[in-house]
């Protein structure tokens, strides 16, 4: 046998992998098919299946490097949109689709992964009624969660100081899209568990597409709602939208108008129902006294005789007294809870936060959109948001003085 021009295995494969990679057709080629054989291997988190079309199969890789941010999981039959390059696996000799990137075909892939995180959640009981806390009929604190510069904030307070005066709001600012959105309202959800007095939590933004709302969709931040030991409203976007948040929250609440109106009932309807209450527990006195005195008068008949007539009168002393008695009472502890509430909603509508930034005050936040209380956090060059009542601006620090402020010299009176 002649054996000019023998290859060995492993060197054969090696130059059909190099025509494989040096064909720029089989680089950055789609494929489409159904998924078969999956199986994620975990140690590495290497996805390894093929795809298939009637009778023609294809074996697929999809490294952890790369299926590290893929936002579904595969499945068997799932028909998916594969890019990548092929190549030769020289070991086994079976060429292969490297994946770069794998979608779902016909099915958004944030929409697939929002109804498989919401599927897992729920055989896990995260939606269960039976876990759902109740909510207070007044409370005294309310944590409020959500960007200090959207129109959600001013929405929530605006009708409910407007419902209710006497709340006390803390209020922590976060982002509510982007990358790190989800990590702020996740810590600052796990710093409110520890506010002494707080009733219950309302995380809200405006609406937004589903990209914007996909912080709302994290599966750690449905843990953090689950394992609250506070009461949770969620009220994030308008009617039509629907977060995994909304699911596993205490409350979902259509918008964050609707989260106000939710989360406290309003003043003037309480003092009216109060009013009512008092006119029937009034009446019920009268009918008390009535029917005693009415007794009072069918046996005096009979113990006339037996008592002395200024005993009886006494008698019927004795109930006018306890009559006059508890109507002063009563109306004098009426009048100490509503002068209570009309304090209070004097108080709290001078700290309320929409008074003082009619006044002109702002908020300050830096890039991040966290607050910033001084000058010692600020940069000359660095860019900050200012964040008015009506709106907000973008500022470029400029130049940086201390907090001394020169007053004019007092001019001499005797002068």
């Amino acid at each position: 046998m002649n054996n000019r021009g023998v290859l060995s295995v492993s060197q054969l494969n090696r130059y059909l992998k190099s025509l494989l990679l040096s064909d720029p057709i089989l680089q950055g080629i789609c494929i489409i098919g159904e998924i078969s054989n999956y199986k994620l291997h975990k140690p590495s988190g290497h996805m390894y299946f093929t795809l298939k079309e009637n009778e023609s199969i294809l074996r697929c890789v999809f490294f952890r490097s790369k299926n590290a941010d893929l936002k579904f999981l595969p499945g068997e039959g799932m028909k998916v949109l594969a890019r990548g390059s092929i190549s030769l696996y020289e070991r086994s000799g079976y060429y292969q689709l490297y994946i770069d990137r794998l979608e779902p075909e016909g099915l958004g892939t944030l929409f697939l992964a929002f109804e498989q995180l919401k599927e897992k959640l729920r055989l896990q009981g995260l939606f269960a009624p039976e876990h759902k806390k109740p909510l207070p009929f007044i409370p005294r604190r309310i944590g409020l969660i959500t960007s200090p510069s959207g129109a959600a904030v001013q929405d929530f307070l605006n009708t409910l100081f407007r419902r209710f005066p006497c709340i006390n709001i803390v209020f922590s600012p976060v982002a509510v899209q982007g990358n790190e959105a989800a990590f702020q309202i996740i810590t600052a959800l796990n710093r409110m568990q520890d506010l002494p007095d707080l009733d219950v939590i309302v995380i809200t933004r405006g609406g937004g597409s589903i990209e914007e709302l996909w912080p709302f969709n994290n599966e750690k931040l449905a843990l953090a709602i689950f394992q609250s030991k506070i009461p949770v409203i969620s009220a994030i976007g308008h009617e039509t939208d629907f977060t995994i948040a909304d699911f596993v929250a205490d409350l979902r609440s259509a918008t964050p108008t609707a989260a106000a109106e939710q989360v406290a009932p309003e003043l003037r309807e309480l003092l009216q129902e109060l009013q009512n209450k008092k006119k029937q527990l009034m009446k019920l006195w009268i009918q008390y006294c009535r029917r005693h005195r009415l007794n009072l008068e069918r046996f005096s008949g009979n113990v006339l005789r037996k008592v002395p007539r200024d005993k009886i009168n006494q008698g019927y002393q004795r109930i006018d007294d306890m009559e006059r008695l508890f109507n002063r009472l009563f109306n004098m502890q009426l009048k100490l809870k509503n002068s209570r509430l009309e304090h209070l909603k004097e108080k709290l509508e001078a700290l309320n936060p929409l008074k003082v930034m009619e006044r002109g005050f702002v908020f300050v936040l830096d890039k991040d959109k966290k607050l910033i209380s001084g000058v010692d956090r600020l940069e000359v060059d660095k860019e900050i948001d200012i964040i008015f009542k009506n709106g907000e601006a973008g500022c470029m620090i400029k130049n940086l003085r201390d907090k001394h402020i020169l007053l004019p010299e007092k001019k001499d009176e005797n002068a």
